[in-house]
């Protein structure tokens, strides 16, 4: 009688004490990272920046200038995704492996078999649940508001409706936006770098943050600080911020977990 072996399933990784003195040497590590690979940071970091102009410009040829404020706020959860592939040339940099291409490229290609999809699926559901929310949080306090152009008249905003609907959805935009990040933080290049499933490795970074909660949340505020600087000057900033937070992003994981 044959019978049937069963793999052991993969040991979440240990979760290290995260301190100041840890982000500070994720961020060095990531600026190393950047001035050793600037193609890649730059290249990475244009697909941001190129669709972040392109929403810019399509919002202002719709009219609907307002939207572009709920696409602000829910545009930073779309950065996992670019973030992939510096995670890859941090990886490669770190165990020296020659960087090229068509190595990096096809590197972050072949998680579509892996567990990154489903990560990244995540990802989208919740920022379509912001957009839907979003909506459903403007109709609840201006959507009575039918004399009113808010694509121009934006003093409708300082009403008392106005500043309501604003703090509600900045709570909830935040709350998601806190969430999204629990979950990614160290689980995107936790599925990138080991063979684990997508639930554990979201557990797993839920758990990183909760245990280590000052000095995440001060990663986050800074996260966000820089994703919102890099985003003013018409998203150029980015071709420098975000490659700065992917590669710093990986040297926060090698710290965090054993």
């Amino acid at each position: 009688m044959s019978q049937t072996v069963v793999a052991p399933a993969a040991r979440p990784p240990e979760i290290r004490p995260v301190s100041l003195a840890t982000l500070k040497a994720a961020l060095r590590g990531g600026w190393a990272d950047f001035r050793r690979a600037p193609t890649y940071g730059l290249f990475f970091g244009g697909v941001y920046v190129l669709f972040g102009i392109g929403l810019f410009w399509l919002t202002r040829a719709t009219g609907q200038i307002y939207w572009l404020a709920l696409a602000v706020f829910g545009f930073p959860l779309l950065g996992p995704f670019t973030a992939v592939g510096l995670y890859e040339v941090s990886r490669r940099l770190e165990e020296r492996q020659p960087l090229a291409w068509r190595g990096v490229l096809g590197a972050v290609w072949r998680q579509k078999d892996r567990q990154l999809p489903s990560i990244c699926a995540i990802i989208v559901l919740i920022f379509l649940f912001w957009s839907f929310i979003g909506h459903m949080i403007f109709a609840l306090f201006l959507g009575l508001s039918t004399m009113t152009n808010i694509s121009t008249s934006y003093e409708v905003f300082l009403t008392a409706n106005g500043l309501m609907m604003l703090a509600m959805g900045s709570a909830v935009g935040g709350a998601l936006a806190t969430l999204t990040f629990a979950i990614t933080v160290v689980g995107l290049p936790l599925v990138l770098d080991r063979e684990i499933d997508f639930v554990t490795a979201m557990i797993v970074s839920f758990r990183t943050v909760t245990t280590n909660i000052r000095p995440m949340a001060l990663w986050a505020l800074t996260v966000a600080a820089l994703l919102f600087a890099g985003m003013v000057p018409l998203f150029l900033g980015l071709f420098v911020v975000l490659p700065l937070l992917g590669h710093a992003t990986w040297h926060l994981y090698r710290r965090a977990l054993g």
